[in-house]
């Protein structure tokens, strides 16, 4: 079984009409997002506008959600202020979360040298397992498949990679030369199924929010070795990828709307995200009915 299992979502972060942190909502969608089948959650992550977060709002949600769920709660403590995440990080090792996010640096676009030197400097903070995230088209700047290998093979609690950076390839020789127990999760959904292929074990995902039932019965027929029921669940997944952001609505402006649709208060994005183009919740809908009606 993966360290933080097969499925995991990087949850939305609920406002309220006023654009406030609203815990209480936040509790109940990690509640549902557990009862969908989500193995893991990651708060305060991309999905959950982390960039518009504060210090205390993020130490809030870390909090909160811990000690309402019982899978492990990934906390994401890292932008691009090496100093001030390090202390975000030794904060939030003490409030019951389960490991640590930390994302290749943002707008800075630092070294490679740079880089090592940010991951180093948040391990070094806490106890915690530490999961690496690279994305680099949101970060400007790939993180170097030498360095993603040296950080896993030298830094003992970072222990995972979630990969956004759209190269099996390269995910291949971070699998190859690194420990067996150096984990790999998709962190790009339309790559779910190639990463797999190379020897991911789990996915970190957005569509994750209303689709999780889906993941897991593709993660189980993966398991089984199933090819051919793993490619038709991916297959059915498709719309639910490309649901998850486009230019007109990036991630996680759509996702917050989807929820809206089933029933959650998570409210709007803040600025600088953009209010959801008309007729999002209508789209919503019906990727959701077809999804559904698409089940077994």
């Amino acid at each position: 079984m993966a360290r933080f299992g097969r499925v995991s979502t990087a949850m939305v972060t609920p406002f309220d009409e006023h654009g406030e942190l609203d815990v209480d909502v936040a509790v109940s969608l990690a509640k549902w997002l557990v009862s969908q089948g989500n193995e893991s959650l990651v708060v305060a992550g991309t999905t959950g506008e982390s960039a518009t977060l504060s210090i205390d709002e993020k130490l809030t949600l870390f909090e909160a959600v811990a000690s309402a769920v019982t899978v492990p709660v990934i906390a994401g403590t890292t932008g691009n202020n090496t100093r001030q995440d390090m202390g975000l990080t030794s904060e939030a090792s003490k409030l019951g979360v389960a490991g640590i996010l930390v994302v290749s640096p943002y707008y800075n676009r630092p070294s490679q040298a740079g880089i090592v030197l940010h991951h180093r400097a948040i391990a070094s903070v806490t106890d915690l397992p530490v999961m690496m995230y690279d994305i680099p088209k949101r970060t400007g700047r790939k993180v170097a498949t030498e360095v993603l290998i040296a950080l896993a093979n030298e830094v003992t609690n970072i222990v995972a990679l979630k990969d956004a950076a759209g190269d099996p390839s390269e995910t291949a020789k971070v699998i190859a030369e690194t420990a067996d127990d150096f984990e790999v999760y998709s962190g790009d959904s339309p790559m779910n199924l190639p990463l797999l292929a190379v020897g991911a074990v789990g996915v970190v995902g957005v569509s994750t929010h209303w689709a999780a039932p889906d993941h897991v019965a593709m993660m189980n027929a993966w398991g089984a070795g199933d090819i051919a029921e793993t490619q038709r669940h991916n297959r059915r997944l498709i719309e639910s990828y490309v649901f998850e952001g486009n230019d007109d609505a990036p991630n996680p402006v759509q996702p917050k709307v989807m929820m809206q649709t089933l029933g959650h208060a998570v409210g709007d994005c803040r600025l600088p995200m953009g209010p959801a183009p008309a007729g999002t919740d209508d789209l919503a809908r019906g990727v959701y009915e077809r999804l559904v009606t698409s089940r077994d």
